[in-house]
């Protein structure tokens, strides 16, 4: 009866019920099959032409990005950093698979045979369920991973941009700064010590046009630091003798008073904001952000990453239980690499900030944006656990194409305000701040010494001054500047990324 009524009102008849579950698989890939099969022209029409317009639109923006100068990946993580961009995504996808899986039901529906047996029905309706999850599945992750990005953006980056800074230009999102400074900060706090502290502390000053950096690294012990004269900090350690304490406790003692000592009692962080001024009134430079990874979970964020490839060439001992990283080419997970820009034994302060150096090298040069992607779960859950920092939402993707153009295009050097430069008892500020200019003015004007490469000593006719390795000029007497500081026969430091001399090293020179 139901097949005479079918042709009654012009419509095909009813397939089997295996011939409808095939019509219905077939609505998957090319929804409105069905529905034109069924001689329903205007709703199968319809729904094709969304689809294979939306199919359009997805190739033809894939296009722009593969054209674009930027770069595929690095325009789609952009994105995927922009809250408007991840909600209007999240409700494009949640809006599709709404209406794909109700395409896919109602084929079903059109389609099946009527009068058929009670097994029949509960068999095209678990397939039918198959069908649907194979579209729902890909959609639920598709949120989630939406979800998980848009939640990260919103815990770790601030939501509102500093008032002191000047409003956020897409078109100009430097404001026209040459250079854009930012203090990278390792804080090391565990169960058997008081509070944290800030044992690795770099700034990196990035050149926004061609993405060269300086590394400039201060030492964790550099003592005696100066305050801006009329900050409660300068009234509670007065000069000549300043901060009687070494840099790295400064952020736990503002901790303990921050509407005290503070600078912003009022900032997310106001230890770190605090931390992040004091620098730069010591070594010249505006800073506009910081950013604090917690060193433990620095290993969550290696280990989310798949690790990274580094080359030892010594051992490198650590910890109390006698660990030795082994030389050798070796791609170490987070606990290693850890340890390897973390150990002291049988080195010192300045040998672990070389290895730090060299370790956001190589960091810097191995993550492809597509393995960030991949790992998204991983990363934004071991970045939400362990970063924090005062750069606005609203920069964050124009530091995401920064980062991009130092990979790429930059070149990094490392400046370390350490002895024999520097003396961390009691290190001669102005003379520091010299050594900053000099060394981002050098970076700017491109007039260091080329350097070989390979083996990282300056180019034949580069200098016609006798030198030691790495281009470590020697004295009068013969000596590298190494040898006249220790007393020690070796003519330059064995450890990688350990800096001698007063001007900024190429990392490609000292990190092997």
């Amino acid at each position: 009866m139901a097949a005479e009524d079918d042709q009654r009102d012009g419509a095909p008849a009813r397939p089997s019920t295996g011939r409808a579950l095939l019509w219905t698989a077939a609505s998957v890939p090319l929804p409105g099959l069905a529905h034109l099969r069924m001689r329903r022209r205007v709703a199968g029409t319809v729904i094709l032409g969304l689809y294979l317009s939306m199919v359009l639109g997805l190739a033809a923006w894939g296009w722009w990005l593969v054209a674009s100068e930027t770069g595929t990946m690095t325009l789609v993580a952009t994105m995927a950093l922009q809250s408007r961009w991840l909600l209007s995504a999240m409700g494009l996808v949640f809006g599709v698979a709404v209406l794909w899986l109700t395409v896919i039901v109602h084929s079903w529906v059109i389609t099946r045979p009527a009068g058929a047996s009670r097994g029949s029905r509960v068999l095209g309706a678990a397939m039918v369920l198959l069908l649907c999850l194979t579209v729902a599945t890909p959609s639920a992750l598709a949120l989630h991973g939406g979800y998980t990005a848009y939640q990260t953006l919103n815990n770790v980056f601030q939501a509102e941009e500093d008032p002191l800074h000047p409003p956020h230009d897409e078109a100009d999102p430097w404001n026209g700064q040459e250079r854009v400074n930012v203090l990278l900060l390792g804080s090391d706090s565990a169960d058997n010590r008081y509070g944290v502290r800030t044992d690795s502390m770099m700034i990196a000053s990035m050149d926004t046009s061609t993405g060269d950096t300086v590394l400039v690294g201060l030492p964790r012990n550099l003592e005696n630091a100066r305050f801006p004269e009329g900050s409660a900090l300068a009234e509670r350690y007065p000069e000549p003798y300043g901060f009687d304490m070494m840099l790295n406790e400064l952020y736990q003692v503002v901790a303990e008073e921050p509407e005290a000592l503070a600078f912003r009692p009022s900032a997310s962080d106001p230890s770190a904001d605090t931390l992040k001024k004091v620098i730069a009134h010591n070594v010249g430079l505006e800073i506009g952000y910081y950013a604090m990874v917690d060193m433990m979970g620095f290993r969550d964020l290696i280990d989310a990453i798949g690790g990274v490839e580094v080359l030892i060439e010594e051992p490198i001992p650590y910890g109390v239980h006698g660990g030795v990283l082994e030389p050798g080419l070796r791609r170490l997970n987070g606990h290693d690499a850890l340890w390897y820009g973390r150990s002291r034994t049988n080195s010192d302060d300045y040998g672990r900030m070389g290895r730090q150096g060299c370790l956001l090298k190589y960091v810097a040069e191995q993550v492809e944006p597509t393995t960030v992607l991949t790992s998204y779960r991983k990363l934004a859950g071991a970045t939400e656990r362990t970063l924090s920092t005062d750069i606005p939402q609203a920069k964050v993707p124009a530091f995401v194409e920064l980062a991009d153009m130092v990979t790429d295009k930059g070149e990094m050097s490392t400046l370390q305000l350490s002895p024999p430069q520097v003396s961390t008892a009691d290190p001669d500020w102005e003379e520091v701040r010299k050594l900053v200019d000099e060394a981002i003015a050098g970076e700017e004007a491109g007039d260091g010494a080329p350097t070989d490469e390979a083996s990282g000593s300056p180019s034949p006719g580069a200098s016609d001054e006798p030198s030691g390795p790495a281009g470590e000029e020697t004295g009068d007497d013969g000596l590298t500047e190494w040898q006249e500081y220790t007393g020690l026969d070796e003519e330059r430091p064995d450890e990688p990324g350990r800096q001698v001399g007063e001007d900024p090293t190429a990392l490609e020179a000292l990190c092997p």
